[in-house]
């Protein structure tokens, strides 16, 4: 088992990313309700074959906060594709200040970016402006769907409709 599942909440806007295991549960006592499926596979028990859930809804409207992605090393590794934003590299990657802290710069989206250990020594404690290194996009803050949508992994074609991506 171990497929994900694609939650969505009762107007189906996508919330969460869950295992097959669970989405069976909730589906089975009546919480949610299957959308899509998998035609390939099947859940099997002894006495019973069930279909294997690729998306499902929940039953009740669920109240959420603003969903935001979490600012973790891990996350802007994710975010810059594992690659050095000034040279492209996935050899031993560090977290850069684009702003150094000496000079102001605080820990956020928008001033920490993947960078090799060769170009965040080069930069050193200077702007990309100073150094003369060029950035191939600029850090920003992703949003849940994106997260939802581009750092799990593929994406089901049935997820797409859901994820914004027709």
């Amino acid at each position: 088992m171990g497929s994900k599942v694609l939650v969505l909440n009762q107007d189906y806007q996508a919330i969460s990313i869950c295992t097959a295991e669970r989405a069976f549960v909730l589906v089975y006592l009546n919480k949610a309700e299957l959308v899509c499926d998998r035609k390939s596979k099947m859940m099997r028990s002894i006495g019973a074959n069930y279909p294997y859930p690729s998306i499902i809804r929940l039953n009740r409207y669920i109240t959420l906060p603003y969903k935001k992605v979490a600012l973790s090393r891990q996350n802007i590794f994710k975010r810059d594709g594992y690659k050095c934003v000034y040279c492209g590299s996935r050899k031993k990657l560090t977290i850069d200040h684009v702003i150094p802290r000496s000079k102001g710069g605080r820990d956020s989206w928008h001033n920490l970016a993947t960078a090799c250990q060769r170009c965040n020594t080069e930069k050193g404690d200077r702007t990309p402006e100073e150094a003369e290194m060029a950035m191939s996009h600029k850090p920003f803050r992703p949003s849940f769907i994106m997260y939802l949508r581009d750092f799990n992994g593929k994406v089901s074609d049935d997820w797409k409709p859901y994820l914004l991506m027709n």
